[in-house]
């Protein structure tokens, strides 16, 4: 069930962040619960994995059988799995042996460990009111309104006793996400020859999604403002550009853009040598980053003799486990909301989503039956 609560009151500080007071009860949580897309993790898992993605969406069978090919090269292994469990290892110290002692879980929208699996556990575990963290960090239908419908549909099935769940706020703006994601270009930018860093650009990269659906969010503005403090703080708030990748849908149907891929071209046209593509639009790595990324634009770069270096998603960054620490500490204490200080457009996005919040209209809902090509988010 989707919440109504007021925006919170900001204020500024002296260390580099800005903060908002929280607007909601204290909760009495007793237990974490990470959320996340899954992903197979072996060939016998591709297709039950790819069948549980396109439940209910009209894809015919051949689609499905082109995109397992791309798990095949990967030898039918996500790498979002493994990363989630690399994140649960570094929150256990921050989350469940110190701090709020809190027990954790961790429950997919489509592969093992289910949802469902995950709640109905918990309750019997006697967990009575979760906090939660989904592994995306903006807003929009599908990397938030979607979540929480999916948290509610896996209550409804779990049944009486199933445990409350309450979300954690899109986090695109903490502190701990833009100096995570910091790190990570200012390594990739470090593999550059020194000799072609000053010719060289940022290509930040996001999931594209139908514009009828980004009409009704912030996400593309949230991304176009991630994008230019992450350059401005590298030296580069001349020197990169936003794009999109993983659109699907007909072609007479809009999706955000450009192309990752169309960008690369063009920019190998006004003669650039030197790319960093920085998925910041992505929490974890997973089969669209490392198909479309590390596969087929790396392939591009190198046919057009392109020196390209991709940056490491957030999620396997120490200061991203720290973050969500923080967040919980946030919910859990009432505290100050964490924001970055040169997040000047952005406050804090509330606890709790309201009702009006990432519609899905007839257009968009089209849009979100048919799934990206790689099949994941």
């Amino acid at each position: 069930m989707v919440s109504l609560r007021k925006h919170s009151p900001q204020k500024k500080r002296g260390n580099g962040t800005t903060v908002a007071m929280t607007d909601n009860a204290l909760a009495p949580y007793d237990a974490f619960l990470l959320v996340s897309f899954g992903g197979p993790e072996g060939m016998p898992d591709v297709m039950p994995f790819l069948e549980n993605v396109l439940r209910g969406k009209n894809v015919p069978r051949e689609r499905m059988l082109a995109v397992a090919h791309h798990y095949e090269l990967f030898d039918g292994v996500s790498p979002i799995n493994n990363l989630n469990r690399k994140l649960i290892d570094a929150l256990k110290p921050l989350i469940q042996f110190d701090g709020p002692k809190l027990p954790i879980y961790w429950g997919n929208r489509n592969w093992h460990p289910m949802l469902t699996d995950t709640l109905a556990k918990m309750k019997i575990d006697g967990v009575k009111h979760a906090l939660a963290l989904v592994t995306s960090a903006y807003s929009s239908y599908s990397s938030c309104r979607q979540y929480l419908e999916d948290i509610e549909r896996a209550r409804l099935e779990v049944g009486d006793g199933a445990p409350c769940v309450d979300k954690i706020r899109p986090f695109f703006n903490h502190p701990g996400f833009i100096e995570a994601n910091t790190e990570n270009i200012a390594a990739a930018i470090a593999k550059i020859p020194e000799s072609e860093r000053q010719q060289t650009e940022i290509v930040f990269t996001a999931h594209s999604i139908p514009m009828s659906m980004a009409s009704g969010c912030a996400y593309s503005a949230q991304l176009e403002e991630v994008s230019a403090v992450i350059a401005k703080r590298l030296g580069y708030d001349d020197r990169y550009k936003l794009t999109y990748q993983s659109r699907s849908g007909p072609p007479t149907q809009p999706w955000l853009e450009p192309d990752v891929c169309d960008y690369i071209k063009s920019r190998s046209e006004d003669g650039v040598k030197a790319l960093v593509i920085a998925p910041i639009g992505f929490v974890s790595d997973h089969m669209e980053v490392v198909y479309d990324l590390d596969t087929q634009a790396s392939a591009l770069c190198r046919e057009l003799n392109i020196h390209m270096a991709r940056a490491a998603t957030a999620g396997a960054h120490p200061r991203f486990a720290q973050m969500v620490r923080e967040l919980v500490d946030e919910r859990i204490n009432g505290g100050s909301r964490l924001i970055a200080t040169d997040m000047i457009d952005s406050p804090a996005r509330p606890d709790f989503c309201p009702a009006d919040c990432c519609p899905l209209n007839a257009t968009a809902m089209e849009g979100a039956r048919r799934p990206p090509h790689a099949l994941s988010s």
